[in-house]
């Protein structure tokens, strides 16, 4: 009965499952985030975006000095309720979505404004843009005497073409980065793998009456 015992604990180690190697963890991070980032890209509904660009000119008792400046304040109330309760009328939406899908940006060195919407539908992204922007200038020139400063639209926005939501191949890209550096974070903090022979034991210490023993005896 005991000679087997040795050959029964032999065979048992060649079935044992062997433990993953560790760039298993990074590989299979980087696979999953690159197939559901790809999912996604593919499911995901296009986003079409729109411009229009708003320029700032002086009047007659006003100088180009002063345009820049004006140009940046009328950037920041372009998505405020008074600009957006004048737009939601012709661009076919409510308030709430044109502030949620319009921004603006302004430029530095130039009195200009650009108004950007986005939209799943191009059509609704070039009429919100242009919306917007007609109701600026519509807020502007009503201040224009006190101000100085009015503004045109220089150029609608027209309809796109492309969408500018990152198409399939970009997100799983970003998905497989993602997996590949969740994976690698995971071989950081996983526990360290034993010994295939098992625990070891830490050398047993004698104790207080063992030790008293042994000096007895020297």
């Amino acid at each position: 009965m005991t000679e087997n015992h040795p050959r029964q604990h032999r065979i048992s180690r060649l079935f044992r499952a062997r433990p993953l190697p560790a760039w298993s963890l990074m590989a299979t991070g980087i696979l999953t985030g690159g197939l559901l980032g790809g999912a996604y890209g593919v499911l995901k509904a296009p986003t079409y975006t729109a411009t229009s660009y708003v320029i700032a000119v002086p009047t007659e008792k006003s100088d180009t000095g002063s345009t820049l400046g004006f140009a940046q304040a009328y950037g920041r109330i372009a998505t405020q309720l008074a600009v957006l309760g004048d737009a939601q009328v012709s661009a076919g939406v409510s308030v709430r979505t044109l502030r949620d899908h319009v921004r603006t940006a302004t430029s530095p060195d130039a009195p200009m404004i650009a108004i950007s919407a986005s939209s799943g539908r191009p059509g609704q992204a070039v009429g919100m843009a242009n919306a917007v922007a007609r109701a600026l200038t519509r807020q502007a020139d009503r201040t224009k005497g006190d101000t100085h400063v009015q503004l045109l639209q220089f150029s609608q926005a027209v309809k796109p073409t492309t969408p500018t939501s990152p198409p399939a191949e970009v997100t799983g890209l970003v998905g497989a980065s993602a997996g590949g550096l969740l994976g690698g974070l995971a071989l950081l903090v996983r526990p360290k793998r034993r010994s295939e022979d098992g625990p070891v034991h830490a050398p047993s210490v004698p104790g207080p009456a063992a030790a008293a023993d042994a000096h007895g005896h020297l």
